[in-house]
């Protein structure tokens, strides 16, 4: 069984990650609406992956008889001027996040529930993976700069991403 204290902080996190779909959703159209299809596939696969990692803490609570308690989602941005300006949003968002699932971790050590630090170990090195993707965008739009074919060209990259359900999800059924 959860104590208070996590199933409140978990509930939190859930929040954060349904917030993090909903800007992930919102850089997806900006793109599409800009022409830039495979930017707002790699967004719009984010969305998904986003999704996802709020169902993974939402099972989460239920299996160790919490409560689940949805809360409103704060506003988010509509607009970036470029891909760069939206990876480099995407980078310090991943990063709060990461923050977010440390402080979860140390407060699941904190109050001698293993089962939860077992669980967040995952997330832990998806926050690498996530982190270290969007450095790597960064890293090719900055080298790419306002070059339209090199855009071109990595927009026709982002456009084969696709979704893959994560491991825990997976395993959750």
């Amino acid at each position: 069984m959860l104590s208070k204290t996590i199933e409140d902080a978990i509930n939190a996190q859930v929040n954060a990650e349904l917030w993090s779909a909903y800007l992930y959703l919102s850089m997806a159209h900006n793109f599409e609406a800009d022409g830039k299809s495979g930017i707002a596939n790699w967004f719009k696969v984010q969305f998904k992956e986003e999704q996802a990692h709020a169902e993974i803490f939402m099972n989460y609570i239920n299996q160790r008889g919490g409560r689940v308690w949805l809360k409103p989602i704060d506003a988010v941005e509509t607009e970036w001027a470029t891909p760069l300006d939206a990876f480099k949003a995407t980078l310090e968002h991943e990063r709060k996040v990461t923050a977010m699932i440390n402080n979860l971790y140390a407060l699941a050590e904190a109050e001698h529930d293993y089962a939860t630090r077992e669980m967040l170990n995952w997330f832990i090195s998806e926050q690498v993976e996530e982190e270290e993707s969007a450095q790597q965008l960064i890293d090719k739009f900055t080298l790419i700069g306002n070059d339209g074919m090199g855009i071109y060209m990595l927009d026709q990259e982002l456009a084969a991403r696709v979704y893959n359900v994560p491991s825990p999800l997976a395993t959750a059924e």
